[in-house]
Protein backbone atom coordinates (compact mmCIF):
# COMPACT_ATOMS: atom_id res chain seq x y z
CA UNK A 1 0.00 0.00 0.00
CA UNK A 2 2.54 2.35 0.84
CA UNK A 3 4.58 1.85 -2.52
CA UNK A 4 1.51 2.59 -3.97
CA UNK A 5 0.96 6.27 -2.73
CA UNK A 6 4.70 6.92 -3.14
CA UNK A 7 3.50 5.93 -6.92
CA UNK A 8 0.44 8.12 -7.33
CA UNK A 9 2.68 11.06 -5.38
CA UNK A 10 5.44 10.57 -8.09
CA UNK A 11 2.88 10.45 -10.70
CA UNK A 12 0.82 13.58 -9.50
CA UNK A 13 4.11 15.51 -8.85
CA UNK A 14 4.69 14.91 -13.15
CA UNK A 15 1.29 15.96 -13.45
CA UNK A 16 2.13 19.11 -12.40
CA UNK A 17 5.56 19.45 -13.86
CA UNK A 18 3.32 19.00 -17.60
CA UNK A 19 0.77 20.99 -16.13
CA UNK A 20 3.05 24.53 -15.07
CA UNK A 21 4.16 26.80 -17.36
CA UNK A 22 7.91 27.58 -17.81
CA UNK A 23 7.47 29.87 -14.98
CA UNK A 24 6.46 27.41 -12.68
CA UNK A 25 3.03 28.65 -12.25
CA UNK A 26 -0.20 27.24 -13.54
CA UNK A 27 -0.82 28.57 -17.33
CA UNK A 28 -3.74 31.96 -17.68
CA UNK A 29 -7.05 30.53 -18.88
CA UNK A 30 -7.36 30.84 -22.30
CA UNK A 31 -9.59 34.41 -23.34
CA UNK A 32 -12.60 34.48 -25.51
CA UNK A 33 -12.75 36.50 -28.91
CA UNK A 34 -11.47 39.90 -28.18
CA UNK A 35 -13.57 43.01 -27.99
CA UNK A 36 -13.31 45.90 -29.97
CA UNK A 37 -9.58 46.67 -32.22
CA UNK A 38 -6.29 46.44 -30.78
CA UNK A 39 -4.49 44.31 -28.97
CA UNK A 40 -1.42 43.11 -29.65
CA UNK A 41 0.05 40.45 -32.64
CA UNK A 42 1.34 37.83 -29.87
CA UNK A 43 -2.34 37.98 -27.89
CA UNK A 44 -4.04 37.72 -31.41
CA UNK A 45 -2.03 34.69 -32.34
CA UNK A 46 -2.71 33.15 -29.35
CA UNK A 47 -6.83 33.54 -29.88
CA UNK A 48 -6.90 32.42 -33.07
CA UNK A 49 -5.11 29.31 -32.01
CA UNK A 50 -8.37 29.08 -30.12
CA UNK A 51 -10.50 27.03 -32.31
CA UNK A 52 -14.11 26.95 -31.15
CA UNK A 53 -13.70 28.37 -27.50
CA UNK A 54 -11.18 25.51 -27.03
CA UNK A 55 -7.70 26.54 -26.57
CA UNK A 56 -5.90 24.08 -29.16
CA UNK A 57 -2.62 24.58 -27.66
CA UNK A 58 -3.78 23.50 -23.98
CA UNK A 59 -5.93 20.56 -25.51
CA UNK A 60 -2.74 19.43 -27.05
CA UNK A 61 -0.77 19.46 -24.29
CA UNK A 62 -3.43 17.74 -22.39
CA UNK A 63 -3.70 15.04 -25.02
CA UNK A 64 0.01 14.37 -24.90
CA UNK A 65 0.27 13.47 -21.96
CA UNK A 66 -1.59 11.20 -21.75
CA UNK A 67 -0.12 9.75 -24.53
CA UNK A 68 2.58 9.63 -22.78
CA UNK A 69 1.23 7.94 -19.43
CA UNK A 70 -0.20 5.43 -21.66
CA UNK A 71 2.80 4.60 -23.05
CA UNK A 72 4.57 4.15 -20.20
CA UNK A 73 1.24 2.66 -18.30
CA UNK A 74 1.67 -0.12 -21.26
CA UNK A 75 5.54 -0.50 -20.28
CA UNK A 76 4.64 -0.96 -16.84
CA UNK A 77 2.33 -3.86 -17.74
CA UNK A 78 5.11 -5.61 -19.45
CA UNK A 79 7.27 -5.88 -16.74
CA UNK A 80 4.75 -6.76 -14.44
CA UNK A 81 3.74 -9.66 -16.81
CA UNK A 82 7.15 -10.58 -17.19
CA UNK A 83 7.81 -10.33 -13.43
CA UNK A 84 4.97 -12.98 -13.22
CA UNK A 85 5.99 -15.10 -15.60
CA UNK A 86 9.67 -14.74 -14.22
CA UNK A 87 8.07 -16.07 -10.49
CA UNK A 88 5.89 -18.86 -12.58
CA UNK A 89 9.20 -19.67 -14.40
CA UNK A 90 10.67 -20.60 -10.58
CA UNK A 91 7.87 -22.65 -9.45
CA UNK A 92 4.86 -20.00 -7.85
CA UNK A 93 1.94 -19.69 -8.91
CA UNK A 94 1.04 -16.50 -10.60
CA UNK A 95 -2.85 -16.58 -9.48
CA UNK A 96 -1.59 -16.91 -6.19
CA UNK A 97 0.76 -14.13 -6.41
CA UNK A 98 -1.68 -11.95 -8.10
CA UNK A 99 -3.96 -12.22 -5.12
CA UNK A 100 -1.63 -11.80 -2.67
CA UNK A 101 -0.70 -8.22 -4.17
CA UNK A 102 -4.09 -7.27 -4.19
CA UNK A 103 -4.35 -8.60 -0.81
CA UNK A 104 -1.25 -6.17 0.05
CA UNK A 105 -2.72 -3.28 -1.12
CA UNK A 106 -5.63 -2.92 1.29
CA UNK A 107 -5.79 -1.77 4.14
CA UNK A 108 -5.74 -4.23 7.21
CA UNK A 109 -9.47 -3.53 8.33
CA UNK A 110 -10.57 -4.32 4.60
CA UNK A 111 -8.13 -7.04 4.49
CA UNK A 112 -9.71 -8.84 7.96
CA UNK A 113 -13.13 -8.10 6.99
CA UNK A 114 -13.01 -9.53 3.69
CA UNK A 115 -11.31 -12.64 5.15
CA UNK A 116 -13.83 -13.21 7.41
CA UNK A 117 -16.63 -13.08 4.85
CA UNK A 118 -14.63 -15.61 2.64
CA UNK A 119 -14.38 -17.66 5.86
CA UNK A 120 -17.99 -17.60 6.51
CA UNK A 121 -19.42 -18.17 3.09
CA UNK A 122 -16.73 -21.14 2.63
CA UNK A 123 -18.57 -22.48 6.10
CA UNK A 124 -21.91 -21.79 4.72
CA UNK A 125 -20.66 -24.21 1.42
CA UNK A 126 -19.31 -26.80 3.28
CA UNK A 127 -15.96 -25.84 1.92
Amino acid sequence: MANAGRRGERLRAAAMHDYLAPSGRPPAPALGVPRGNGGNRQEEERIMADIGGIAADRLRTFVERIERLEEEKGAITADIREVYAEAKGTGFNAKILRQIVRLRGLDQADRREQEAMLELYKRALDL
